[in-house]
């Protein structure tokens, strides 16, 4: 635990002028700053400035950051005080994440919330100087991506049963033969899982061949290039691939593949399956731990959140012929969804 460094600030500042943010986002706690209004605090009474980072806009990333701010709302209410917030997307690209990061430091923010392990490796590397509190939310591996062990840096992980997950694909055909690593070498979150499924594999006697892609084009092409090679996908919390699942779902659909992917945001478009945490309920997570640091002006240890919610599109499983009533007994609660745009 390490005391702040950092007087929090109650002084209102300028609006945000950078091109490169989303929306602004709302306060909740004070009569003159009421939810969805500009960014100023109210100048009354305690109050912080939290900013938002996504890294890129997807269905989890942004499922995640509305629980964040919907929590920032609720305790802003039931404290009584101001916590005003404002959301950037730094579209997937670490030098638009760095200009971000250095405006959100040059503007004096409180916090910074991360929504995913690029956008927190910019970040914390933005805050180094200040030494600005980071709560990162949904990095899978915090110790592969260089998190861990920094003073003023915490925040929620959403660590990949691997081993889960491909029981899961076993299960539902104990017959797979080979199986289709489909990932992007640009992704940190990755790396460990994938070595993690090539263990289990190779336990079971299961062969794999790996496919990879840092591009949309390049994860269509690498789609392409297996279909007559393997029985099943499986893609750990990749997003260059979660970008590309709306292009590739259906080839695999087409094929009879199933992909077993790291996150529901794949399953909601068009992947198979996938087991993981419940996204609000970790959004909600990571809020309260901000706002631990900030009361406290202490740096607690990341939290791993845990789950076991197996997610399934129908429409995907329909398409390849599949019967998933074998997932039934084995999570918590079975989720079924249908394929969207998002």
């Amino acid at each position: 635990m390490k005391k702040l460094n950092k007087i929090l600030s109650l002084t209102a500042a300028a609006a945000l002028t950078l091109s490169l943010s989303a929306c602004s986002g709302g306060t909740q706690g004070s009569a003159e700053t009421p939810a969805g209004s500009s960014n100023t605090p109210s100048a009354a009474g305690d109050g912080y400035r939290v900013a938002v980072v996504r890294q890129l806009d997807h269905a989890s990333m942004n499922e995640i950051r509305d629980a964040i701010t919907a929590e920032l709302d609720a305790k802003a209410a039931e404290l009584g005080i101001s916590i005003t917030y404002k959301d950037f997307n730094g579209n997937n690209d670490p030098s638009t994440l760095s200009q971000i990061g250095a405006q959100i430091i040059a503007d004096g923010y409180d916090a910074i919330i991360p929504i995913g392990t690029t956008a927190a490796q910019q970040m914390v590397a933005a805050a180094q100087e200040t030494e600005t509190p980071v709560i990162y939310g949904t990095v899978s591996y915090p110790e592969a991506a260089g998190l861990t062990g920094i003073s003023y840096v915490t925040g929620t992980s959403d660590a990949l049963d691997t081993e889960f997950l491909l029981d899961m694909m076993l299960a539902q055909n104990p017959d797979v033969e080979t199986v289709g690593l489909l990932y992007s070498t640009s992704e940190v979150n990755s790396g460990p899982a994938i070595e993690a499924a090539k263990s289990y594999l190779d336990e079971k006697g299961i062969s794999y061949i790996d496919k990879t892609g840092n591009t949309t084009d390049e994860i269509v092409a690498a789609v392409n290039s297996m279909l007559d090679q393997v029985d099943a996908v499986f893609t750990p919390t990749d997003n260059v691939v979660m970008n590309a699942e709306l292009a590739i779902a259906p080839t695999l659909a087409e094929a009879g593949i199933p992909h077993y992917a790291g996150a529901d945001s794949f399953v909601r478009n068009g992947a198979f399956a996938t087991c993981g945490v419940n996204y609000t309920d970790l959004g909600t997570q990571t809020a309260d731990l901000a706002l631990e640091v900030l009361q406290t002006g202490e740096i607690p240890e990341f939290v791993t959140v845990a789950g076991d919610i197996i997610t399934v599109n129908t429409e995907t499983a329909a398409a390849l012929g599949v019967d998933y009533a074998v997932f039934n007994d084995m999570g918590s609660s079975l989720v079924e969804v249908q394929t969207t745009q998002e």
